[in-house]
């Protein structure tokens, strides 16, 4: 899965470890003034965040799928009890990509990076580990989400490879740190898995060159892939 996916995955057990450690000290509630209690109740309603974030990832085997670059975007959520929340993402990527030709010798093959621009739309459901309330105005959190990702065409590939339309699933895990009642900072660690399928031209030899292997030699014209996900930004809550 390359550096960076270890790198993804030790970042959202990181996340999971700190919101699994935080519902344990609610315990140490008992007793606490009010006015001296770490733990205070976080408002419902909505919250928008803008957010920035970097998508990493190796594109796959080849290389060719969106990876390695920035997404911008604002994410709404809904709070629909104390411990579950409801959100909806939008973002869009100037990430980069490989390019690989299978139409010329091996040794010109990999093009690239090129310019990769996407657009991602992604729904997801939120565990507030700490329920209703921050502890010292930290709340973290797991959530799952689902997400459909639009990439943009790259004239320059000949190959026939398209991402397009793809679907894709996003675990994650992070935390909001309350700067005010209605203003916090919010951060995430996600993991993308999405399913890439490659082109006919690639397991194909070249007419002209017959004793050069394709790039695909294996058969295996698909594979799910992963690509990490980190991204911060700065929320504000208001009421309905």
């Amino acid at each position: 899965m390359g550096i960076r996916n270890h790198v993804a995955a030790r970042g959202v057990a990181l996340a999971v470890t700190l919101g699994l450690l935080a519902p344990a000290s609610l315990l140490a509630q008992v007793g606490h003034p009010p006015d001296r209690s770490p733990y205070r109740d976080i408002r419902k309603g909505h919250a928008i965040t803008p957010y920035v974030a970097y998508f990493a990832g190796d594109g796959g085997r080849h290389g060719v799928a969106p990876h390695n670059g920035q997404v911008y975007g604002f994410r709404y959520d809904i709070r629909t009890g104390s411990t579950v929340q409801m959100g909806l993402l939008l973002g869009f990527g100037q990430t980069e990509r490989l390019i690989q030709d299978p139409f010329v010798p091996i040794t010109e093959r990999v093009v690239g990076p090129v310019d990769q621009s996407s657009t991602f739309v992604e729904a997801d459901l939120q565990l507030n580990l700490t329920g209703g309330k921050s502890w010292n105005r930290l709340a973290p959190f797991l959530a799952a989400g689902v997400g459909l990702a639009f990439a943009e065409d790259t004239p320059a590939d000949s190959s026939g490879f398209d991402l397009g339309t793809k679907f894709y699933f996003a675990p994650h895990a992070g935390f909001r740190f309350f700067i005010t009642e209605r203003v916090f900072l919010r951060a995430d660690a996600k993991v993308i898995f999405w399913k890439l399928s490659y082109p006919p031209s690639y397991t194909t030899r070249q007419p002209d060159e017959p004793s050069t292997p394709p790039i695909i030699t294996d058969g295996n014209t698909s594979e799910w892939d992963t690509s990490g996900w980190y991204q911060a930004g700065l929320g504000f809550s208001f009421s309905p």
